[in-house]
C-alpha cells in the first residue's frame, strides 16, 4: 500500500493516465497497483501502472461531492488490500466502462479472466481479447444500469465454451489465418489476416498490401470480423 496515495484519502485530486487522459475525483481508495476515484457520478478504478502524474485538485471546478454509498468493488475480508487483479475478478459478469485505446471507450462486461489477458464482450464489437497490461481505467455500471438501454436478464451473452489460451500471445496464435482487427478503431488500428506469430512478432496480411509485422507488446485488443 502506498503511503503516498493514502495520505490523499478524501481528497479531491486529478490523476493523468497513459494517453493525457485525465480524471478528476475523490481519492477513495488505493492498493499496491491500483487507486479508486469518485468521479461525481462513478467509482473508477486505475491501474497504478498507468499513472504518469497527479496531485491535489485545488479548483475543483466540477464540485465533487464525496459518494453517498460504498464501492461495489472493495478489498475482500481476509485480504489486506484491493489488487487490480482482485478488481477484475469482481467486475466478471457485470456492466463496465473500459478504456484501453484511441480516446474510445468500451462498454459491456468481462466473460473471463487469463493471466494477461481477459474477454469481453461489447454489443459493438462482440467477443474482443484485451491485454490487462494495456487497460487503463475501469468504471462499473450501477446496480440497474446497461449500456445502450439493453435488457440486463436477456442481453448477456454466455461464453461458448470455447478453449482459452493461457496468455494472450498464445491466444493470438489461435487466429492465424483469421481475419481480425487489432487495436479497435482508429488510427493506430489493423485489420487484415494473421499469417504468423513468432516469439513478438505478429505478421499481418492486408486486403491488398503486402505483409507487415507488429510487435505483440503493443496489440492491445483483438477481435473476429
Amino acid at each position: 500500500m502506498n503511503n503516498i496515495i493514502q495520505s490523499l484519502i478524501k481528497e479531491v485530486v486529478r490523476v493523468e493516465v497513459s494517453g493525457k487522459k485525465l480524471i478528476n475525483g475523490t481519492v477513495i481508495d488505493s492498493g499496491s497497483d491500483v487507486i479508486v476515484l469518485f468521479n461525481g457520478i462513478n467509482y473508477v478504478y486505475i491501474p497504478v501502472d498507468h499513472i504518469q502524474r497527479f496531485g491535489v485538485y485545488d479548483d475543483n471546478e466540477e464540485d465533487i461531492q464525496a459518494p453517498s454509498e460504498s464501492p461495489n468493488i472493495t478489498a475482500l475480508e481476509n485480504e489486506k488490500e484491493l489488487t487490480f487483479r482482485e478488481v477484475l475478478t469482481q467486475a466478471q459478469g457485470i456492466y463496465v466502462e473500459i478504456y484501453v485505446t484511441d480516446g474510445q471507450p468500451l462498454h459491456g462486461y468481462i466473460m473471463s479472466l487469463m493471466n494477461d489477458y481477459f474477454i469481453f464482450y461489447s454489443p459493438i464489437y462482440k467477443t474482443m481479447y484485451i491485454s490487462i497490461k494495456h487497460l487503463k481505467w475501469l468504471i462499473p455500471y450501477s446496480q440497474n444500469e446497461s449500456p445502450y438501454g439493453m435488457n440486463n436478464q436477456t442481453n448477456l451473452v454466455q461464453s461458448n465454451g470455447q478453449l482459452l489460451a493461457n496468455t494472450f500471445k498464445e491466444q493470438v496464435e489461435k487466429f492465424q489465418n483469421s481475419i481480425v482487427v487489432l487495436n479497435i478503431g482508429g488510427d493506430k488500428s489493423h485489420i487484415g489476416k494473421i499469417n504468423n506469430v513468432e516469439e513478438q512478432i505478429v505478421e499481418i496480411k492486408g486486403a491488398r498490401t503486402n505483409s507487415y509485422y507488429l510487435n505483440l507488446d503493443h496489440i492491445k485488443t483483438l477481435h473476429e470480423v
